[in-house]
């Protein structure tokens, strides 16, 4: 199958949806399909024009931008005619909250009469929906083959709202390989009877540290945790990951006398991100508009257990008591966070379970259920 990929955004622009679709397209080829990926983001080897990386064909769609911004303002004039060239047996859109290349990878998809599976990566608010709504009802992209698609049922709830009651939102999630985040590399402090009494906790989340995903709230929260546990525990919380908050949360850090609970580490590499997985016990993510939570799931994959509120696509793979703990509001955040940290026996309990059990959003089940969708998209077009 030649498959072709569109997304704005695409390495070596690290985010979740850039390593996503870098991941989906490698795999995708190592099975055997002939994957392109089109994109507005400039390489480092090639800013504009075609590369083959990790046996995938990038095809850098690119206009010269101030901050080197993965925008083209004549997307879909640039796109048709590469697609026309390649003749794709299914176009695959990927959409986060403003997603312009991506959109005009879909009316020239349509264009030249391509099959398109468009996936949302993100959860749409109010205004997103009226506007998705509004370019359906206008361009009738669904009456002409579109099969729309989410990440998890969280964000396909809110796509399904926007469309006609017979249009189907599919479900075609994100993956993971357990084996790079190598839970079996975690000690379990278990003695066959009780769990093993820690001096120290330590809390761990990766994020860009951006308003949407609530950074600022999290150090809040976590100072009141220290608060509650006081001498009971000691217990740290690192953050992972760097943007435009950085300088505000290590004010707050210090002006909260936190320096002694919570480091920013920056950005740091995937295999070092799976170091301090593997050194830590407990993850936490505290957005709310979180329409799969990739971070989440890697982390569960190491072994830890999972906070996190109960209102985002994390339930996919996140069951209350089971591999982690989910809370409605941030004060039951507050007290989820007091809980594991002080219950030895309750954080050793979920610890164990997460590194016995795979997590369902492995590769090959993800890749399987992917052609599923594919296989609907072509259909739909046909009908």
């Amino acid at each position: 199958m030649r498959i072709c990929h569109i997304s704005d955004c695409y390495l070596p622009r690290l985010g979740g949806i850039e390593v996503q679709v870098a991941e989906l397209a490698k795999r995708q080829a190592a099975t055997g399909h002939e994957v392109h990926v089109l994109t507005a983001t400039p390489g480092h080897e090639v800013r504009d024009g075609t590369e083959l990386l990790d046996g995938v064909f990038v095809h850098r769609v690119t206009a010269r931008l101030p901050f080197e911004l993965p925008v083209n303002p004549r997307t879909r004039k640039n796109v048709a005619p590469i697609l026309g060239r390649l003749q794709p047996d299914v176009v695959h859109v990927h959409l986060g909250v403003i997603s312009p290349f991506a959109w005009g990878g879909i009316r020239a998809a349509l264009s030249v009469d391509k099959p398109v599976l468009a996936t949302v990566h993100s959860v749409w608010g109010q205004v997103a929906r009226s506007g998705y709504g509004a370019t359906n009802s206008l361009s009738k992209w669904t009456a002409r083959g579109v099969q729309p698609a989410a990440v998890s049922q969280v964000a396909a709830r809110r796509i399904q709202a926007a469309l006609p009651v017979d249009v189907e939102v599919l479900i075609t999630p994100n993956g993971v390989d357990s084996r790079d985040w190598n839970a079996s590399g975690r000690v379990i402090h278990r003695d066959g009877r009780s769990a093993v009494a820690k001096p120290t906790v330590q809390f761990v989340t990766a994020m860009r540290l951006a308003p949407r995903k609530r950074s600022l709230p999290l150090l809040e929260m976590f100072s009141a945790v220290v608060a509650k546990v006081g001498s009971r525990k000691n217990i740290r919380l690192l953050i992972a990951g760097d943007g435009p908050q950085q300088a505000r949360l290590q004010s707050f850090i210090e002006q909260n006398y936190l320096t002694d609970n919570v480091q920013l580490l920056g950005r740091i590499t995937r295999p070092e991100l799976a170091k301090l997985y593997l050194e830590s016990d407990v993850f936490i993510q505290p957005s709310v508009k979180e329409s799969f939570g990739l971070a989440a799931l890697e982390a569960r994959s190491t072994g830890l257990p999972i906070i996190a509120r109960s209102q985002t696509g994390l339930t996919e793979f996140v069951h209350d008591g089971v591999e982690g703990l989910l809370a409605d509001t941030d004060a039951d955040m507050v007290q989820a966070m007091v809980a594991l940290a002080t219950n030895d026996a309750l954080r050793d309990e979920i610890t164990t379970h997460n590194v016995m059990e795979e997590p369902a959003q492995t590769w090959p089940k993800v890749l399987a259920t992917i052609e599923r969708a594919y296989e609907v998209t072509t259909a739909r077009q046909i009908r």
